[in-house]
């Protein structure tokens, strides 16, 4: 883990008054570690064992508050289920159509694409425009060799 990007989402939750609880830091850090787009379920899995006063509800609850703070954004995937990503470098996803992996992609024109298309989206429709993110769905290499799809 990057202690800065850590530092960094530490002093945001600081700044708005938000309780740092044991809990909420090994949530937070594991985001930041695990780079898997885990599930509520996933995360929970992956600390009940070493966690005191962990539950489900407290993994949940925690994800809202980091999303609610635009820490980590939540992604739905293909199977209907909702997955998280913390977002200390802005990125988009790519989510595979067939097995519902979601990858990242780091891009250096990425923040003026988004500028774009939020001015464009505020053009179009007067919205006052609050966030953006993109996702691009396709077939990931390995589903593409497993259905015998030729990608070009």
């Amino acid at each position: 883990m990057t202690e800065a990007e850590f530092d960094h989402a530490i002093s945001v939750l600081r700044a708005n008054k938000v309780r740092l609880t044991p809990q909420r830091k090994l949530i937070l850090e594991y985001l930041i570690n695990h780079h898997t787009h885990p599930s509520v379920e996933m995360i929970y899995d992956d600390l009940k064992d070493n966690v005191d006063n962990i539950s489900m509800a407290t993994v949940y609850n925690t994800l809202k508050l980091f999303v609610d703070y635009n820490l980590v954004i939540e992604l739905k995937n293909g199977d209907g289920s909702t997955h998280y990503d913390y977002f200390g470098h802005p990125h988009y996803h790519v989510v595979c159509d067939n097995c519902g992996k979601i990858s990242d992609v780091f891009d250096e024109h990425f923040s003026e694409i988004t500028k774009e298309l939020q001015a464009m989206s505020r053009e179009k429709t007067g919205y006052l425009v609050t966030g953006c993110h993109i996702e691009v769905h396709g077939i990931c290499p390995d589903c593409q060799r497993k259905l015998h799809l030729n990608n070009h």
